[in-house]
């Protein structure tokens, strides 16, 4: 296919996706969570445990009272006691929510990413500025609180697709069927596509990713080719792509 077909392609498959019928318990997907309660800290928690098989991380999500956001540290330590996800055991689900909680006291979510983001329109630059803040508030090192909540790169040529934000930021900026658009300071122009293993493999064979290494330098890459199709919203297509390779359709 050349690239007016695969936009062809796309464009009919966002309009096919773009419905609520595409998130259910039968389509599991951590979304289904984040849109019940429609608030930027329980949809984090939502996007942060996004790993793994889509129906675990849906069955742990519901497993979660969110409501221990305003409850004190003691009581968001007992109750989840006995809670735990993959590589994050009770103490990294306790510290998470403890973080979240004061950092609610600080400033929200949106305007620690945006003054990282503001400087130069970087949703890079607003993900450091998070993280730092974010594990600034609670000491707490671990394995599995580090892979939770991820760290700022020493070498920008070592770089992960940070794919767990760059999926909650879609979530945050856009509008539509299935994104909440609860932000209003970051445009949807300059968000990264949040390339999974699914998203890469179907871009590849599209022709829309030559490179074979799954990094950041993907990540932009695929990015930069979406916006060719859509210069205002390139990541509209993520949820395309990712249903696409999900059901081996490409």
């Amino acid at each position: 296919m050349n690239l007016s077909e695969i936009k062809t392609l796309l464009d009919n498959e966002v309009l096919y996706r773009n419905n609520c019928s595409e998130i259910s318990l039968d389509k599991p997907d951590p979304l289904l969570i984040a849109t019940h309660y429609n608030d930027e800290t329980i949809a984090l928690i939502c996007a942060l445990f996004a790993y793994g098989n889509a129906r675990l991380i849906v069955k742990f999500l519901q497993s979660l009272d969110f409501s221990l956001l305003e409850c004190s540290d003691e009581v968001i330590i007992k109750t989840l006691h006995f809670h735990y996800y993959r590589f994050q055991n009770s103490e990294d689900v306790a510290t998470l929510f403890i973080a979240l909680k004061r950092l609610k006291q600080i400033d929200s979510i949106e305007n620690i990413f945006y003054e990282g983001y503001k400087k130069e329109e970087n949703v890079l630059e607003g993900l450091w500025e998070f993280i730092t803040t974010l594990k600034s508030v609670v000491e707490h090192k671990s394995r599995g609180y580090d892979f939770l909540v991820g760290s700022v790169p020493k070498k920008q040529s070592a770089m992960g697709t940070y794919k767990r934000y760059m999926m909650y930021l879609r979530w945050m900026v856009r509008k539509d069927n299935l994104d909440l658009g609860l932000w209003s300071k970051i445009e949807k122009k300059d968000l990264l596509l949040p390339l999974d293993t699914h998203t890469f493999k179907v871009s590849q064979r599209l022709g829309l990713l030559k490179r074979k290494t799954y990094d950041m330098k993907a990540t932009l890459e695929i990015t930069k080719r979406l916006r060719r199709f859509d210069k205002a919203d390139p990541i509209k297509y993520d949820f395309a792509l990712y249903r696409l390779g999900q059901e081996k359709l490409q």
